[in-house]
């Protein structure tokens, strides 16, 4: 089975290893602040899926470091992507990502940038400013799908439609962006033929893909919904298999960014196998590795 990781793609493309160093600009979200909802996804952490990104309170170059020295026994004179990770990275004044753009790309050992955010926040003015960037250094805009299935967006309160993605792939290509599209594999009420069918439509379009297994945190609505037992979580031999299928129909031309995913293990409810990083992805690279 052909299929392009991260690591692969980021070797030829820059010649080296490259790390991502997960930064947080101090952005919020159109679907906590009141404008489209206050409660969030159903399954967003109070970090805004940011829970590893750095403390927000310091500027972005601080970040950075902190960054680079958590990483330094891993890589020596090594080179970097700047991941805006917490919450929509592309939700606030023009003039403020600007400035917090430039400041990430400012270091001549960061290679790239990635941004991640809504396909619904994506407006003229912004899509200027990430044109912009991109002349200077790589861009990447990370946008969370997480379904192509209207009745599963609705439950997890996505809210935003199917229509504001296929809009925002098309606008980000024409300014030369390269896209990755997160997917949740295991979320509640979908099978895994609607998983397939999600894979599939996003491959037709994205650049890069991110699979990321179901994680029910502490402190989220769908935590609550776990435990009212109105749904289970995969197991790992079940998200395996999912896995491998998806793999299976992803074009060797799109970037596996990832095969799952980790919470915050301070905060896993479900599914506590999953805090387990070394031996999921063993798991998973023997489902690969069968003929």
């Amino acid at each position: 089975m052909k299929y392009t990781t991260l690591n692969e793609y980021l070797k030829s493309r820059f010649g080296c290893k490259v790390y991502k160093l997960a930064i947080d600009g101090g952005f919020t979200c159109p679907n906590r602040d009141g404008t489209l909802g206050i409660e969030g996804c159903i399954f967003c952490s109070r970090g805004g899926s940011g829970d590893f990104a750095s403390d927000r309170k310091l500027s972005i170059t601080e970040q950075l470091e902190q960054g680079k020295a958590l990483v330094s026994k891993k890589i020596k004179d090594g080179k970097y992507i700047a991941y805006f990770q917490a919450f929509t990275n592309t939700y606030a004044p023009p003039s403020e990502l600007k400035e917090k753009y430039l400041e990430a790309v400012n270091s001549p050992d960061i290679v790239a940038l990635s941004i991640a955010t809504r396909p619904d926040c994506l407006g003229e003015e912004v899509l200027a400013v990430l044109d912009e960037i991109n002349k200077i250094k790589p861009v990447f805009v990370e946008l969370g799908l997480q379904t192509i299935h209207e009745k599963t967006a609705k439950y997890i309160r996505r809210a935003y439609p199917l229509e504001a993605y296929d809009s925002a792939i098309k606008e980000l290509h024409k300014i030369g962006i390269n896209v990755v599209t997160h997917l949740i594999i295991g979320l509640p009420g979908e099978s895994e033929s609607d998983i397939l069918k999600s894979v599939k439509y996003v491959c037709k379009k994205t650049d890069g893909i991110k699979l990321q297994l179901l994680h029910v945190l502490e402190g989220t609505d769908l935590a609550d919904e776990y435990r009212a037992g109105k749904f289970e979580t995969l197991t790992l031999d079940e998200y395996a298999q999912i896995i491998r299928k998806c793999v299976e129909i992803i074009p060797e031309r799109v970037v596996i960014h990832r095969f799952t995913g980790d919470g915050a293990k301070k905060d896993l409810i479900a599914p506590l196998w999953s805090a387990d990083k070394k031996t999921v992805l063993n798991r998973i690279n023997a489902e690969l590795a069968k003929k």
